[in-house]
């Protein structure tokens, strides 16, 4: 009888041979290796000999999945037997309907565990697309758990050829969605993607998303052309719907005329990415000479510049000077990275003119990055004047409509006076219902009360007033306050300081007096931020820019559209250069750096240390000691900037329509199941003018989906999801008593549930323990029966079928940073000094509980506490603890390495120095260079299993003794 499941499975199979695929029966690894022989020579009309096809095995055994989309890619160059060098193609981007599509189902490969996988779709032999599937009414998130299990469990075995894939597809019948090939460690589910149609409708189930995105002519364009091969973050990076439509509807526009367009997608969509895929493909276009991408300020300059090398390194030869960017356009430079200021130069002096005249009436495509702060100025006309066949397009997240237009010596003009027809459209409504932006949890901090007819009473409070009072503003009592409140709540709001911050503040001089208080009340020892600015000290420096960054005085009024000084600029505002040398000079302290306002290339370096410092967050190897807590600016970062761990946004400044979307949308990019939303603290009365920016930018009904609810909505839904596992586990000493898998299961998801709210709920300043109906004791003991029932599915090999492997834990939720090596040492300390054993008991009691609720600890535990058993109670001085501990550690270390080496009879130099490399890259080393560390090689036959063996104990090495032992 056939399963929900396989009814799936057959009707897609059967649906993929109707739209081209071949129909082929793989049952295991080997014949998917002689299907890989057969199908290369017919894709490439030649013929292998055996020892031919062996050599090209191992060099597609050759790298991890990053390496691999590479290697396919390109052409082996391959000296058969009898001498002749041949060129093998793998897949061919050039013409992707050339390509050879195949369907099969049900492969089995041996791993760690046996593995059989749904449908693979084989394109010339190699599986590059794989599709899991569950039945009807199941999570899609455990199709996507399924695969990371076989990615780990059996996708490197036999010669590693399902690394090959580049594509996952996850379903449910009803629900399906995709993403890319990359390691489990940087994978959550919150990557994974919708298809959608043009129109932003997402395309749900099997049947029609395989109609849409699996078709032969679809998926080879996706494949050839659709994915980004990020050579800075070694991932593979595949486009959404909304970024493939948009790059096919200026690749189209380029084809076939030569009208402009603009491109309406909302800020912290991905407007880089899709502007590299339409200007890379764009610029290969034979009738196009030279593709420029145009940024405003200098300080998107770098990022958008190293944004685009970090998708192809070195597509961008950055331009330094003018004379750099005349060179690339009169050299064979085919794409340009600019700044408008910089372009302007270049088609303004008469001394460049004959180096241009050859572009001058050649085909140009200009890609306009936030287009609105850059093409309203004579620039535009500029522009078109002097390049004859000019094509512009712009890219914007907040376009310039009537409602929000500025006026300016040309007159008001809209996005669309400029640039023609919106070619396509994501807004904000669209991204928050496909989870690909958060939502924003707004809070109004302040409360203005009389105090008598000449003083105000400060008072801190959600009740907003509707006062907006300059002199208020700059009072040195309120801006005490407010720092005193940023001290006491920024731990919640970016979970222990986890995530970072940016404060938006009105003017430079308010900026100066709030940094002077933030570093008063550090040196007083009042917290321990990590605290920088930055701005700029030109001319109309701290005015706001127009129709977004509004100056206390103009708020009521006209609006002024001032330029800001795009670097430092000699002659104007020496005390606040003062001031900046004076900060950089305690920022140069915290970081061990030398930076300074002496010349513009050190501020600039200087910036783009800052910038790295909030994005380095995103890295697996960060370390606390390179953590910045707060950036305080006026309007630098407030545009353009995008670091994903950034989760909070302090504002103290007047914003309104396109400025204020796009300030609050430096805290709504995805990165993982923790971050739940950007945070945005108001310390001004801002809710009228988010209604009316939020109302503009996307339709006026959307304010409930776009804007987090209130505190007390949050708090009922925990209080409910409380009730529902308290009906399952009434107390925690009932969830030892959970019989089967059905039980588990029901408590594993009420909790779940449960997590999942708190974690929204920690971030308000409201959030109190004692206001909850359960202690946060309470919780975290329940949060430990919830990762032991994790370990215990895990370890058991008998229940590897068990319906509870199919659930996502997300362990990430209850992962305490906070409990480090070094908040244990300050727990063994305590154990040291306690006075009786009560005392003692207890406070061992705090560290089992602390390794318990931790999971890069629990691997440790066992060391840990033999380490309090045998060695804490000789030691006397508890100021020692910390050298002693290290000592024990680095002896157990050596001891394990050694135990290790013995056992597997392995050389300890070079199996040392295997580690090594695998700790730094993170690549998990191929199964040639562990059984190269064997003292006697094995036979063919047993060196698969060996060396899988020694590479899961190596792992484990690594996970008890290297990771997570930074204090």
């Amino acid at each position: 009888m056939n399963t929900p499941e396989i009814v799936v499975e057959n009707n897609l199979i059967a649906q993929l041979q109707t739209l081209g695929y071949e129909g082929v029966t793989i049952a295991d690894g080997d014949g998917l290796v002689g299907n890989l022989k057969s199908q290369l020579e017919r894709f490439n009309k030649t013929s292998f000999s055996d020892k031919d096809f062996t050599k090209i095995l191992n060099h597609l055994e050759k790298g991890n999945v990053f390496e691999k989309a590479k290697t396919v890619r390109d052409r082996f160059a391959l000296t058969k037997e009898d001498g002749v060098v041949e060129y093998v193609q793998f897949y061919d981007s050039e013409e992707p309907q050339n390509n050879l599509f195949q369907v099969t189902n049900q492969i089995t490969q041996e791993g760690v565990y046996k593995n059989r996988y749904d449908v693979t779709l084989l394109i010339n032999g190699l599986p590059m697309v794989q599709i899991e599937l569950k039945r009807p009414g199941i999570e899609i998130k455990e199709a996507f758990n399924q695969v990371e299990r076989y990615k780990r469990h059996s996708f490197w075995s036999n010669y590693g050829l399902f690394n090959f894939v580049q594509l996952f597809v996850i379903s449910n019948g009803t629900k399906t969605k995709y993403f890319c090939n990359n390691p489990s460690a940087s994978m959550t589910f919150k990557q994974t993607i919708f298809w959608s149609d043009v129109n932003n409708k997402n395309i749900l189930e099997i049947s029609a998303f395989a109609e849409s995105f699996l078709h032969p002519t679809n998926l080879g364009k996706v494949l050839a052309n659709y994915i980004v091969i990020n050579e800075t973050l070694k991932c593979l990076m595949v486009l959404r719907p909304y970024q493939y439509y948009a790059t096919e509807a200026i690749v189209n526009q380029v084809k076939n005329s030569n009208e402009n367009g603009y491109i309406w997608h909302t800020t912290g969509s991905g407007k880089t990415l899709t502007s590299f895929k339409a200007s890379q493909i764009v610029m290969d276009l034979p009738e196009v000479e030279k593709v420029l991408f145009v940024v405003d300020r200098k300080d998107l300059d770098y990022q958008t510049i190293e944004e685009y090398n970090n998708f192809k390194k070195g597509s961008v030869d950055s331009t330094d000077d003018t004379s750099s960017l005349v060179k690339q356009l009169s050299d064979g430079t085919k794409l340009i990275v600019t700044t408008i200021q910089k372009l302007n130069n270049a088609i303004s002096h008469k001394r460049y003119a004959n180096k241009l005249s050859a572009v001058k009436d050649k085909k140009v495509v200009f890609i306009f990055d936030e287009c609105h702060r850059s093409q309203f100025g004579d620039t535009h006309k500029a522009i078109t004047d002097f390049f004859t066949n000019n094509q512009l397009f712009g890219f914007t997240g907040t376009p310039i409509f009537a409602d929000n237009v500025s006026k300016n010596q040309h007159g008001k003009r809209t996005t669309k006076d400029l640039f023609g027809e919106c070619l396509h459209k994501y807004v904000i409504t669209d991204a928050i219902n496909d989870k690909n932006v958060l939502k924003f949890n707004i809070e109004y901090v302040g409360r203005y009360k009389k105090k008598s007819a000449n003083e105000l009473d400060i008072d801190v409070d959600v009740d907003v007033e509707d006062i907006d009072k300059t002199e208020v503003f700059n009072d040195e009592g309120r801006i005490e306050k407010i720092v005193d409140y940023i001290i006491q709540h920024h731990n919640s709001k970016t979970h222990h300081k986890e995530y970072s911050a940016i404060f938006a503040l009105s003017s430079i001089d308010n900026l100066m007096k709030y940094y002077d208080i933030f570093q008063k009340k550090k040196e007083e020892g009042k917290h321990n931020l990590r605290i920088a600015t930055i701005f700029t000290y030109g001319a109309n420096e701290g005015t706001g820019e127009g129709g977004g960054h509004v100056p206390d005085e103009a708020f009521d009024g006209e609006e002024q559209e001032l330029p800001m000084a795009a670097e430092p600029q000699e002659g104007y505002g020496k005390h606040s250069r003062e001031k900046l040398e004076d900060y950089m000079g305690h920022y140069n302290k915290m970081y061990g750096q030398n930076f300074s306002t002496k010349d513009s290339k050190s501020f600039q370096e200087y910036y783009n240390d800052l910038s790295k410092r909030l994005k380095s967050r995103e890295k697996a190897n960060f370390q606390d000691k390179d953590r910045l807590d707060i950036v305080l600016v006026v309007n630098m970062m407030l545009t353009g900037f995008d670091a994903k761990m950034v989760n909070t946004l302090y504002v103290d400044k007047n914003l309104k329509y396109h400025g204020l979307i796009q300030a609050y949308s430096r805290t709504n990019r995805i990165i993982n199941e923790k971050k739940s939303q950007g945070n945005i603290v108001c310390f001004r009365n801002l809710k009228k003018a988010t209604d009316d920016a939020i109302a503009l930018f996307s339709n006026k009904d959307a304010k409930d989906t776009i804007i987090m609810p209130e505190y007390e909505f949050v708090a009922k839904q925990f209080d409910d999801a409380l009730a529902e596992l308290k009906k399952v586990v009434p107390t925690v000493e009932s969830a030892d008593d959970l019989y089967g898998d059905q039980q588990r299961l029901e408590f594993v998801q009420a909790f779940r549930r449960l997590m999942r709210v708190k974690n929204v709920l920690a971030s308000y300043a409201d959030f109190d323990w004692d206001d909850m109906q359960i202690g946060e004791e309470e919780f975290t003991d329940y949060a430990n029966k919830y990762v032991d029932i994790k370990e215990i599915v895990g370890k058991d090999p008998k229940q590897k079928d068990s319906i509870i492997n199919d659930i996502d834990f997300e362990l990430e939720l209850i992962h305490r940073d906070e409990i480090n090596v070094a908040y244990i040492l300050k727990l063994l300390a305590n154990l040291n000094e306690a006075k009786d054993p009560t005392s003692a008991a207890k406070q061992k009691k705090s560290i089992i509980d602390a390794l318990a609720s931790d999971v890069s600890l629990r691997s440790k535990r066992e060391l840990i506490e033999k380490f309090i058993e045998e060695n804490l109670p000789d030691i006397k001085d508890s100021d020692l603890i910390g050298d002693e501990f290290e000592k024990y550690w680095s002896d157990q270390k050596v001891l394990a390495l050694s135990k290790l080496c013995e056992e597997e009879k392995l050389d300890k130099d070079q199996f040392k120095s295997l580690i090594e490399t695998y700790v730094y890259t993170q690549q998990e080393p191929i199964r040639e260079e562990v059984i190269q560390c064997l003292d006697n090689r094995p036979s063919i036959l047993a060196a698969r299993s060996i060396g899988e063996r020694i590479i899961s104990k190596m792992k484990k090495y690594v996970e008890v003794f290297i990771e997570g032992m930074t204090a």
